[in-house]
């Protein structure tokens, strides 16, 4: 008996398929299974690739009845070097069952859209009520991904805010958000900022993050990278996605190394939050969320992406055992 043929997904095929609506539900639904203790993630595999500036990365996992694995690249130089994007993925979806390989799919797409609904996911248990202001430094791709999840969790009551080592990076982003560009200085005093670049040395300055606010740190996602003053960290409420991956590639990673903060400064996990098994903001000045990107994130999607496709008759069929 031969497995039934594998679905291929094109970007174009994800696109269609993936609200972010339904991606901030399902992206939500894993952080708390995986703060429940019912998911399986083994640690992400780094493929480093200096002579070419970037590195792949193998992330498996499992929850909520679905299995599969994203292979998924960061090469920060792509764009200008290539034209090319500086993420770009594949995911396998297997059935937990037999193991058959039931969709192969642009993962391009899927690490943008869970990316932002996890800062968006973040944003509303821990940013305080009613925030009025939205900031972003970095001003790239990841940034339209992490508005749209905002506006859909807050609408578009929020003021935005952009700022990017490069002016007209951060203008052509502002016209789109019908934001404005300002400094680095001025963004990081929002209520929430979510920040995403791949900076390895801090671009925001404690002095300049002001009290009830709550940060975004999604741009570190590799050892050596920080995007925050570790004062604005030791002054937080910091939430982290992985134990495992915060300390070694996230935000925290190079001031709990260097000795600048210490893991009693981590206060849990936002799996955690998400369960209930944890307080989100509490009456913290600061707050901070540490995101390195979960493979659960990734299932997650896979699983309705693939759902999806299968309701509307989506995707090329393709036959591996053939």
């Amino acid at each position: 008996m031969k497995p039934e043929k594998t679905l291929l997904l094109s970007q174009s095929d994800v696109v269609s398929l993936l609200a972010m609506d339904a991606a901030i539900a399902a992206v939500e639904a894993a952080f708390a299974a995986y703060g429940r203790g019912e998911a399986a993630m083994p640690p992400k595999v780094y493929l480093g690739l200096p002579a070419h500036d970037g590195d792949l990365r193998a992330m498996p996992a499992y929850a909520e009845g679905a299995a599969g694995v994203k292979w998924v690249n960061s090469h920060p130089k792509n764009p200008a070097r290539f034209g090319l994007p500086s993420v770009m993925g594949l995911y396998i979806l297997s059935d937990p069952a037999t193991a058959a390989p039931l969709a192969v799919m642009d993962a391009t797409r899927l690490t943008a859209v869970r990316t932002g609904a996890a800062a968006a996911i973040a944003s509303k248990h821990l940013a305080r009520q009613s925030p009025r202001t939205l900031g972003f430094i970095g001003c790239g791709v990841q940034a339209r991904f992490l508005l749209d999840a905002h506006r859909a969790v807050y609408g578009d009551r929020l003021e935005v805010l952009t700022a990017d080592v490069s002016r007209e990076a951060s203008e052509r982003f502002a016209a789109e958000a019908r934001g404005r560009a300002v400094s680095v200085e001025e963004a990081s005093g929002c209520d929430i900022l979510c920040t995403s670049t791949p900076a390895r040395a801090p671009v925001v300055r404690r002095a300049w993050v002001r009290p009830g606010a709550h940060i975004n740190a999604m741009g570190a996602d590799a050892p050596g990278k920080q995007e925050l003053d570790p004062e604005i960290l030791r002054d937080a409420r910091v939430i982290i996605d992985d134990w495992a991956q915060a300390t070694e590639s996230g935000e925290v990673n190079v001031p709990l190394h260097e000795g600048a903060l210490h893991r009693e400064h981590l206060q849990g996990t936002l799996g955690e939050v998400v369960a209930g098994k944890l307080a989100g903001r509490g009456d913290a000045a600061i707050t901070v969320f540490d995101s390195t990107g979960l493979a659960i994130q990734d299932v997650a999607l896979a699983r309705v992406i693939y759902a999806a496709a299968r309701e509307r008759g989506a995707g090329t069929a393709f036959d591996f055992f053939g």
